[in-house]
């Protein structure tokens, strides 16, 4: 919930510390409270589930209990307004990702380690559907109590925080003791650097450079790109050189972990786009063109996209009893499926639909993605021996963030490029119709159309934010006034441009889904193998070879 909670608050907290999110200043700070979270658990996942296996994950993911609980005391007690405001919240939000990580990097491994095979996918699928139902739940969370006060949204964490840390060191036991090992201190700096920089050029490739309405232009965005992924092809290089690394790339000859990450990125990918793009659709356009107030809409469009949480929380406990027994290549391939189809569903849905037929594709996008993601993890982490679990469960999350991180960066920057086709002259002509002086319409026709973007995300009337800022509405008739900052005009102006933009998201974010069918149908089967007892037995058993009856953990990896 912590993740998401934020993006749907952004408006009030803002506004709370006294800073215009929509000044083309403070964009920097805008894509930094959404993406700076991302991007610390991107890139620290890997490197905290290799010390879990060293140091014991259980003591890991204790500390990052801890470590979140202080970050999110802090962040509600943020002593400081406009520009220090949101460095001081930035800043602790990094330090609440790097909590998380320690906790999202253990989870997998400490429930593989406790559950035996016939039982893994319904514990992992229960885990793994709660969280991803908490993203989109933190949605609603979030326009529930930012409306009561900007600051609730970081209280609420608290207590849960605090009552998760005391529960957890008096509950959780080691079921793995720590494995000694040596610190890989060059994949370590290598990887965080190489991800860090890459993601964070990804960042910046949204905002616009120059007159470009995007930054994929820019030389430091194209240093970035180009630095980051040289880093982290020296990182690959320096895996294969060190004795004991952080990154186990030998692990990718497992087809079934090989496949199954590679399913699970380019779901992250498409999934995040649905839920910026989401968001978007319902704030912008469909919930004014319904009466909604654009103050009131960051509120109801959680409400409204409940259908894709429940589908969640249907299909993958389900989904996950059903892989233990039948296993998983078939649900998580059939799961995708589905998802694809949603998409399309999506793809041709006029911009006013009828909320039924939306709801219903939303639905058949949940259930397709529990369907996948509850087989998908027990397979990825049955398939690795159980000395490795931790650095396997670490590397499963680092491939499920990025993709969430880089469908901002890809499905954002191809919204912009639809809209910045046909937008400008569309709002130029709209406004110059309803007595808005030539020079100032053609002023705010030429804004970035990320400006807009970020305007309808965060629940503001783009048009009567840009015309107060220019000094233009006391210059119109009453009658233009209001028909210029009521419900209808912006959603009206932009429902076709903003359609075009949809249209090649969506077409993408199908074309990921039958790609990542395609990635899950070739785990293979695995091959019988004996019943694992539980954590009061002799110790779990060594996972299957996909490829044959040889227990993973004889051979050499």
């Amino acid at each position: 919930m912590d993740a998401s909670i934020v993006i749907i608050s952004l408006p009030a907290i803002f506004r709370g510390i006294g800073l215009d999110p929509l000044a083309p200043g403070n964009i920097g700070y805008l894509l930094w409270m959404i993406l700076g979270y991302l991007l610390v658990s991107a890139v620290l996942v890997v490197v905290l589930g290799r010390l879990g296996d060293m140091f014991g994950r259980v003591r890991i993911y204790n500390l990052g209990f801890l470590v979140f609980a202080c970050a999110s005391v802090a962040l509600s007690l943020d002593p400081f307004r406009q520009g220090a405001g949101a460095l001081w919240l930035i800043g602790w939000r990094l330090v609440q990702a790097f909590g998380g990580s320690m906790l999202t990097a253990n989870s997998a491994a400490i429930l593989t380690d406790a559950f035996p095979a016939r039982q893994r996918g319904t514990a992992l699928g229960i885990n793994q559907i709660t969280a991803l139902a908490g993203q989109f739940l933190g949605l609603l969370a979030g326009g529930l109590l930012a409306v009561v006060d900007w600051r609730a949204v970081f209280w609420v964490s608290v207590p849960i925080s605090i009552t998760g840390t005391i529960w957890s060191y008096l509950s959780l036991r080691e079921t793995s003791p720590g494995r000694p090992g040596r610190i890989d201190w060059l994949g370590n700096a290598t990887f965080a650097l190489g991800a860090g920089i890459l993601l964070a050029g990804i960042t910046y490739g949204i905002q616009p450079y120059g007159g470009d309405p995007t930054g994929w232009g820019n030389p430091w965005v194209l240093g970035a790109l180009f630095g980051g992924g040289a880093l982290l092809l020296a990182f690959c290089y320096v895996e294969t050189q060190v004795a004991e690394p952080m990154f186990n790339l030998a692990l990718f000859k497992i087809r079934a972990f090989a496949a199954g990450n590679l399913a699970a990125l380019l779901t992250a990918i498409a999934r995040g786009g649905l839920q910026f793009m989401l968001i978007i659709w319902l704030q912008g356009i469909w919930l004014p063109l319904h009466g909604y107030a654009f103050e009131d809409t960051p509120l109801w469009a959680g409400v409204f996209m409940l259908p894709l949480t429940v589908g969640f929380l249907i299909a993958g406990p389900v989904s996950g009893y059903l892989s233990d027994r039948f296993g998983a290549r078939f649900f998580s391939t059939a799961g995708l499926l589905v998802v694809a189809g949603s998409f399309l569903g999506l793809l041709v849905l006029p911009v006013d639909f009828d909320y039924p037929s939306f709801a219903g594709l939303l639905l058949l996008n949940g259930l397709g993605q529990g369907m996948f993601s509850a087989p998908n993890t027990s397979s990825v982490m049955g398939s690795v021996p159980p000395e490795y679990r931790g650095v396997a469960s670490g590397m499963r999350s680092t491939f499920q963030n990025s993709g969430t991180a880089l469908s901002i960066g890809v499905f954002f920057s191809l919204m912009v490029s639809g809209l910045a086709s046909t937008l400008p002259g569309t709002l130029r002509d709209g406004l110059t119709a309803h007595g808005v002086p030539h020079a100032a319409a053609a002023h705010a026709a030429g804004l970035p159309p990320v400006s807009t973007l970020f305007a309808t995300f965060l629940g503001n009337n783009p048009i009567a934010h840009l015309l107060s800022s220019e000094g233009v509405l006391h210059q119109l008739t009453a009658a233009q006034r209001a028909v210029l900052t009521g419900h209808t005009f912006f959603p009206q102006l932009v429902a076709g441009p903003f359609h075009h933009g949809l249209t090649i998201v969506f077409g993408v974010a199908a074309g990921m889904a039958l790609i990542s069918a395609v990635a899950s149908a070739l785990r293979g089967t695995p091959a019988p193998r004996p019943s694992e007892p539980g954590p009061a037995g002799d110790g779990p058993a060594k996972p299957s070879d996909p490829h044959g009856s040889t227990p993973v953990g004889e051979r050499p990896l």
